[in-house]
């Protein structure tokens, strides 16, 4: 474990951008030999929105990583944070805990807040507008939705006092997660439930990119599905009947136009009320 955290304490640029690529090379290629959905789409098309805000989503944390480093930085030297203040632990310890509840602060947190706040639910309508899912849709996030996600995730380093190599692993970790879980992959229905015992599964997190409610204000979990489990937040229905999209912003051509969805969160609309449910 202590090899794994001075690994991500000074991890290369490079290798964190082998493992954004290479995740999405990989479950690209697993999309195409067991699809979960068989898509009339071109995917490449498809794709390039997508690709242009994981960019985006790129550039503003690389653009203000140095506070993250500054505040775990901060914390260390100050011993200020949770897990500084409980009794020392073994390093796996610490390391599963500091994942945890980053996840937990830096993951759910603003996901749940997202959907209950109009401005930051118009936001986050950017990721759920787009009318087929897979492996690409996971990084398709407004410019500002990136801006909210690294201020919660400041937050949690604030509180909790993580270290580098910690927050590193995390991200990582994360980046893999979500890239697994919107791959638009087909997993035996018994296992993708096991699985969705520990960490988040396709199937769990596709129920969430259901275009009307209950469905999409379930299941907002990243890596670890424990969070929905505990909070009340976790439903579960037929993959068969889980459709992609939005009610309210159902113009697929507008959805996968850059352009379109810059502007989508100063669009005026409506949000569903409770007589529409499923």
């Amino acid at each position: 474990m202590e090899e794994i955290i001075n690994y991500f304490e000074t991890i290369p640029s490079l290798h964190r951008s082998i493992i954004l690529v290479g995740g999405i090379t990989f479950f690209w290629f697993l999309e195409g030999f067991f699809p979960m959905v068989k898509f009339n789409y071109k995917k490449w098309k498809h794709a390039i929105p997508n690709f242009f805000f994981t960019f985006t989503t790129i550039v503003i944390n690389f653009i203000f990583a140095f506070l993250l480093l500054n505040v775990s930085d901060w914390t260390s030297h100050a011993e200020f944070g949770l897990l500084h203040w409980l009794p020392t632990l073994p390093l796996w310890m610490d390391v599963l805990l500091g994942v945890l509840l980053l996840d937990l602060i830096g993951a759910y947190l603003p996901h749940f807040v997202e959907h209950k706040i109009k401005p930051l639910w118009m936001i986050h309508l950017v990721h759920h507008s787009d009318p087929q899912v897979d492996t690409t849709t996971a990084n398709r996030h407004h410019p500002l939705e990136s801006l909210v996600r690294f201020i919660f995730t400041l937050i949690g380093v604030g509180f909790l006092g993580t270290s580098i190599g910690i927050i590193m692993l995390y991200q990582a970790l994360s980046v893999v997660s979500t890239q697994f879980n919107h791959a638009n992959i087909k997993i035996p229905k018994r296992l993708d439930r096991w699985i969705s015992y520990l960490v988040v599964s396709p199937d769990m997190h596709k129920i969430h990119h259901h275009y009307r409610l209950p469905y999409t204000d379930t299941n907002f979990g990243n890596i670890f599905s424990v969070w929905d489990r505990l909070f009340g937040t976790f439903s579960y229905m037929d993959r068969s009947k889980v459709i992609y999209g939005v009610d309210v912003f159902p113009n697929e051509k507008k959805n996968t136009q850059i352009g379109s969805l810059l502007r989508q969160p100063f669009e005026k609309y409506q949000r569903p009320t409770m007589d529409r449910l499923d």
